[in-house]
């Protein structure tokens, strides 16, 4: 399917690894051009030399976006970059603190999260949307959880935020009614992100499980979160779904938030 967003200008936060490099190759292999964003120049430029060799159009758009200058910092080279920003894709996200006792979080990590996972795409959206406007096009998609139905007791910083950015992507697509601006959340469940591969020994031991190979771990980690397929999802799929929303023919899609967690979390929507 051609998704019809060829030449378009995207941006998409937090993009070095995971579901936002996986995100940001596969929008570039739709012909659009794409700037990624994190704090690490290294990681973020292994990203940019990946898509133009496979013959995509990236840019480096570095800083971090938890932070009024940071985000200053990003956005200005990011719209500077293709001339402006037709997709944005809010994928930028935080979920520590670990504490073993919900009251063990503090005010200031309660703040840090809300800073990354809710202010950030604040700071993104209002640096992005006029030029949407002007051109009456524009796709914002913001990355939420299953979390912000389900929220783990070891991470209460997480869920609330996510929920929170749910609950603001709506309200910003009655805000943009009839401007040929769509808003929408996607929440995925458990991805076998590198960095879920690199803890799943960890979180295996201590959790008294058996299994030692990585497959076999993933399973009873995807049983542990009672995923209907027996497995964690892959950020290629993550990536497919935003390409979509993102795309010409997601128009009719607006203030919607798409679950993609293996059926894991226990809600009809």
């Amino acid at each position: 399917m051609d998704l019809g967003i060829a030449g378009k200008r995207a941006l998409i936060t937090g993009s070095t690894s995971g579901i936002g490099a996986a995100t940001a190759q596969m929008m570039a292999a739709e012909g659009v051009r794409v700037v990624i964003n994190g704090r690490n120049a290294e990681r973020a430029e292994a990203v940019r030399a990946a898509i133009v060799a496979a013959g995509g159009t990236a840019a480096i758009a570095l800083g971090d976006l938890a932070t009024d200058a940071g985000a200053q910092t990003v956005m200005t080279a990011a719209n500077a970059a293709f001339g402006g920003i037709d997709i944005l894709v809010n994928n930028l996200g935080n979920f520590e603190p670990f504490v073993p006792v919900w009251t063990e979080a503090t005010p200031a990590q309660w703040a840090a999260t809300y800073e990354a996972n809710v202010i950030a795409a604040v700071r993104t959206i209002t640096a992005s949307v006029d030029t949407m406007k002007a051109q009456g096009w524009g796709r914002i998609i913001n990355i939420a959880s299953g979390a912000y139905t389900e929220p783990p007791p070891e991470f209460p910083t997480y869920g609330p935020s996510k929920a929170a950015l749910v609950n603001l992507s709506v309200g910003l697509a009655k805000s943009l009614a009839d401007t040929g601006i769509t808003v929408n959340t996607i929440s995925p469940g458990n991805v076998l992100t590198e960095a879920l591969k690199a803890n799943l020994p960890t979180i295996g031991k201590a959790s008294g499980w058996e299994e030692t190979d990585i497959d076999e771990l993933e399973r009873r980690f995807a049983r542990q979160w009672r995923s209907l397929v027996s497995r964690t999802g892959r950020v290629e799929e993550i990536a497919a779904l935003i390409c979509f929303v993102a795309s010409a023919h997601a128009s009719y899609i607006t203030g919607t938030n798409y679950r993609i967690d293996g059926g894991s979390h226990a809600t009809l929507n």
